[in-house]
């Protein structure tokens, strides 16, 4: 310096800190680049936002009963997108006071939920909250996988607060009500409504819709089916949450529990409610359409009082076993049509979850006496009457001997009791003077389709047949004569309300009469007395009714068919491995169940008289038994319509066949 003096020294804590900024702002930019870079590693295969409503899944298949209600969904079920103004405001507020309490306060990341999260996840020693927002779950749902990684965790919250950018609060809360999971294959809130209450999100209660948003917290743990216990406990979690948030008051929570229905869990052991017919109008609806690639609608013709009763009684009276039984039928099917054929209630076996085999569809069983309906019309058509006296008594050709229940014979009787006591020296003499292949050809014109033997012991049952197609040939009688071709099916629409598919579309023209009316009448007098004087009067009920008794050869199977003008019914009992059940007739435990059936299934329906039959027949006093011992071994009696004869429909059939008792 000019005046000799040594220049300044900076101080340390300047030079310091002057350092410090220089690498802050140096470390600051490397950072930010270095940030930039990792983000755009993460984000750069993000999916765009704009697809949230384009992704890809499999169509699924909602059906539905007879009266619109919710019968049962195939693959996942995806409910009708609702919009927040068209739902109750407490559904959407439940979501959101148990899900994300600050959703319309913070920006996609609630930094105060994390921080919540975390104290309370440390202060228990395990993970009892999350910290996402439903908008993050959104963004999880829609684009990316539940894989737990730190890529995905980034990637989720970026997603979301693209989301809070690109769309508004409500846009973002009704995607997540649409798409979100709530267990038992059902996506979105509609579809969960309609699985779990039979019911749109529209019309759901305030306890429903809390259990509802208490679902997507764990949908397999808390789901209705499974735990009801759980499920309930947490819609309570669920209302308690909504009065602390301020969308319920205290008065509207204890209002929602005290009116709260009782959520019904799954019956274990049990047949699930119309889970045959369910299969049975799948592979219809298959059938019908080439190709399903989309989400279809099928409203079919189950109604759902009826399969409940049918499930019911077949549960409780195949485990109930009497102490008096000697033994007891492990299986039974029933199917229950309408008139026309439209399937009304359908149960394949005592319980769906051990065995789906269809014993109403895909069972062939020897009909026994059931059969001998397709005689009696072939008769009638050739001149016979219910009035027509026929003999009965012993009866042979050759080594084919069929006898009645326990060798008794009433000697000379009319058409109308023979058929009322399942006599079947009456129904082998008949079809000897009218022909066998009269009464094949009438079983093919009434639609069996099974293979029928060319024995004569065809006309007493011995060729197996399907319940369904054997139902459809009495609906025949209930319908005064037409052709029924059974159906489950009304109506199959897609989403967008276009029908692929109804029945008349199988067809341009009705069914063709089958049977005269004469003929119809004069069966159903005799059908009818089978329950009024016969085998069948178990199966009596409080109006005009007309049936068939069936029991096969050792008590294998036992069936009875019947119908009124509004319904016709078929019930099957037996057991699947073709083992005997001791004491098992047609006239005992199906002819019951028939008729505790169609008590309940026709309650409230007006008494019709049955299709040409107008006058009442009185009871008819049994005929006394005439002595075999005075006719020889082989010896046929002549009958009012000629002497029996051989010829070409006869052959040999060494089994004894049996009627109901």
């Amino acid at each position: 310096m000019p005046d000799g003096r040594p220049p300044p020294r900076r101080r340390p804590i300047l030079r310091f800190f002057r350092w410090l900024l220089r690498w802050c702002v140096v470390s600051g930019l490397w950072a930010t680049a270095l940030g930039l870079l990792v983000l755009t590693w993460f984000a750069y295969d993000l999916p765009p936002v704009e697809e949230a409503t384009r992704l890809p899944r499999a169509p699924s298949l909602t059906i539905e009963a007879r009266d619109g209600s919710f019968l049962a969904a195939v693959g996942d079920l995806y409910g009708e997108p609702i919009r927040l103004s068209e739902v109750p405001a407490y559904l959407p507020n439940a979501v959101v006071a148990i899900e994300d309490r600050r959703f319309y306060d913070h920006w996609g990341v609630d930094l105060l939920g994390i921080a919540r999260a975390v104290y309370v996840n440390l202060a228990a020693g395990k993970v009892r909250q999350g910290g996402s927002t439903i908008t993050q779950q959104v963004a999880k749902n829609l684009f990316l996988t539940h894989q737990r990684s730190l890529r995905r965790k980034i990637q989720e919250t970026l997603l979301a607060l693209w989301l809070e950018y690109r769309f508004s609060k409500v846009e973002i809360l009704e995607t997540y009500l649409n798409r979100a999971y709530f267990g038992a294959g059902a996506y979105g809130v509609d579809a969960a409504a309609r699985r779990y209450f039979g019911k749109g999100a529209r019309d759901v209660s305030v306890w429903q819709a809390a259990v509802l948003a208490g679902l997507v917290k764990a949908p397999s743990q808390l789901s209705p089916l499974t735990d009801s216990d759980a499920a309930e406990n947490r819609a309570i979690l669920v209302l308690d949450a909504m009065v602390q948030s301020g969308a319920l008051t205290e008065s509207e929570h204890r209002q929602a529990v005290l009116t709260a229905e009782p959520i019904r869990p799954k019956a274990s052991g049990h047949a699930i409610g119309g889970r045959y017919f369910i299969d049975w109008v799948l592979e219809q609806a298959r059938g019908y359409l080439n190709t399903i690639d989309r989400d279809l609608l099928i409203r079919t013709t189950l109604d759902r009082a009826m399969q409940d009763n049918a499930d019911a009684l077949i549960n409780i009276n195949l485990t109930l076993r009497p102490t008096a039984a000697k033994a007891w039928p492990e299986q039974a099917a029933l199917l229950a049509m309408s008139p026309d054929g439209a399937i009304r209630a359908m149960v394949g076996g005592r319980d769906y979850l051990e065995s789906q085999f269809n014993r109403a569809t895909q069972a062939r069983r020897q009909p026994g006496s059931v059969f001998k309906i397709f005689t009696l019309l072939a008769a009638l058509e050739a001149g016979f009457q219910a009035d027509t006296h026929m003999t009965d008594a012993p009866i042979h050709a050759g080594t084919y001997r069929p006898s009645n229940y326990n060798g008794r014979y009433y000697g000379d009787v009319t058409l109308e009791t023979a058929t009322a006591k399942s006599l079947n020296s009456v129904t082998v003499r008949l079809a000897d003077q009218i022909g066998y292949e009269r009464v094949r050809e009438m079983a093919r014109r009434l639609g069996i389709s099974s293979p029928l033997t060319e024995q004569p012991s065809l006309v007493l049952g011995t060729s197996g047949v399907e319940l369904v197609e054997l139902t459809a040939a009495y609906a025949a009688l209930a319908n005064g004569g037409v052709l029924v071709r059974p159906y489950g099916i009304v109506e199959i629409r897609d989403r967008e309300g276009n029908v692929l598919f109804q029945p008349s579309s199988l067809s341009a023209t009705p069914q063709p009469r089958v049977l005269a009316p004469g003929v119809v009448g004069e069966a159903g007098r005799m059908l009818a007395a089978v329950i009024s004087d016969g085998t069948g009067r178990a199966a009596a009920i409080d109006r005009p009714a007309a049936g068939k008794t069936g029991t096969t050869q050792s008590y294998r199977d036992a069936w009875f068919v019947g119908y009124t003008s509004d319904l016709v019914t078929s019930i099957w009992t037996g057991n699947d491995d073709n083992s005997p059940v001791d004491g098992m007739t047609g006239g005992g435990l199906p002819a019951s169940l028939w008729s505790a059936f169609m008590r309940a299934a026709l309650a409230g329906v007006d008494a019709r008289p049955l299709p040409g039959v107008t006058i009442p027949r009185p009871p008819q006093p049994a005929p006394q038994p005439a002595d075999p011992s005075q006719q020889r071994v082989g010896q046929t009696p002549a009958s009012p319509r000629g002497q029996m004869t051989g010829g070409s429909n006869r052959q040999d059939y060494s089994a004894s066949e049996r009627n109901d008792p």
